[in-house]
C-alpha cells in the first residue's frame, strides 16, 4: 500500500469514526433526586408503583456489598423503567458512620447518589485507615465537641478527599459537619428505622412491611418481582 492509499484509508476511518460518533446514542439522563420529608434522598419517579425504603451505615460491610452488587441491577432494571423508586434513609451505628453520613448529605441531591457510591465503594480503603489508627487519632474521635470530632474523622480517614470529588470542598465539609439541624435529621432516620422494625443494616421497607432477611439482592429482588405486574 502507497503513502497516497494509506492517507485515503485514515481519511476515510477517521470520517467514519466521526459518523458514528454522531448517531452514537445520546448520555443517560442523571436519575433524578428528591429529598423527602424525613430527609431520605429519593431515586427515581415518585410515581413509581414500589417505593422501597433502604435504611444503610457506611460502616455496615454488607451495605457496601449491596452497593455494588445490588444496586446496579436495581437501577437499571427496577428504577430507571420506573417500577421502583429508591429512598435512601441512614441508619446510624457509630461516630465514623455518623461523619461520612453527614458529609455525603453535604452534597446536593443531584450529586448525593454518586457521592454516596463513592462512600462506599471506598468503605474497605477508609476502615482500614481506622483500624490502623493510633490512640492519639482515637483520642481527638471522641473527645471534645461533635463538630471537632467528625473533622478529625474527616481528615484522618481521608473522607474529605472523597467529598472534594463530588463538588464539596474542605470549606463546606466543615459548615455540614457543623450543621446541628443536619445531625437532627440522620438521627430522627435512625430513629425511624427502629419504629419500622429494622434490626440490621441494610435494611429494606416497602410501605408498612419491612422485609426480613433481605441484606442481599439474591433476597430483595423476588420481594420486588412479586408486587410487580
Amino acid at each position: 500500500m502507497n503513502r497516497r492509499t494509506i492517507r485515503t484509508a485514515l481519511a476515510a476511518a477517521f470520517a467514519g469514526a466521526i459518523a458514528l460518533a454522531a448517531h452514537a446514542a445520546p448520555a443517560p439522563r442523571p436519575l433524578p433526586v428528591v429529598l423527602s420529608p424525613i430527609g431520605g434522598h429519593v431515586v427515581g419517579s415518585p410515581a413509581a408503583k414500589i417505593h422501597l425504603i433502604e435504611y444503610m451505615s457506611y460502616t455496615c460491610p454488607h451495605c457496601a456489598h449491596f452497593n455494588a452488587d445490588g444496586m446496579p441491577p436495581l437501577v437499571a432494571d427496577y428504577i430507571v423503567p420506573g417500577k421502583v423508586s429508591l429512598e435512601i434513609r441512614h441508619l446510624l451505628r457509630d461516630p465514623l458512620d455518623a461523619t461520612a453520613a453527614q458529609l455525603t448529605n453535604c452534597a446536593p441531591p443531584a450529586r448525593f447518589l454518586a457521592l454516596h457510591e463513592d462512600m462506599l465503594a471506598e468503605q474497605d480503603k477508609w476502615m482500614l485507615l481506622a483500624q490502623q489508627s493510633t490512640e492519639a487519632q482515637q483520642k481527638r474521635w471522641f473527645t471534645g465537641d461533635t463538630p471537632t470530632r467528625m473533622r478529625a474523622i474527616a481528615a484522618d480517614l481521608h473522607l474529605y478527599e472523597i467529598a472534594a470529588r463530588h463538588g464539596v470542598d474542605h470549606a463546606a465539609a466543615d459548615r455540614c459537619l457543623a450543621d446541628k439541624a443536619l445531625s437532627d435529621r440522620l438521627v430522627a432516620q435512625t430513629q425511624a428505622s427502629a419504629k419500622a422494625g429494622i434490626e440490621g443494616t441494610p435494611g429494606f421497607v416497602i410501605g408498612d412491611l419491612a422485609l426480613a432477611g433481605t441484606a442481599s439482592w439474591g433476597v430483595l429482588k423476588p420481594q420486588l418481582d412479586v408486587r410487580l405486574p
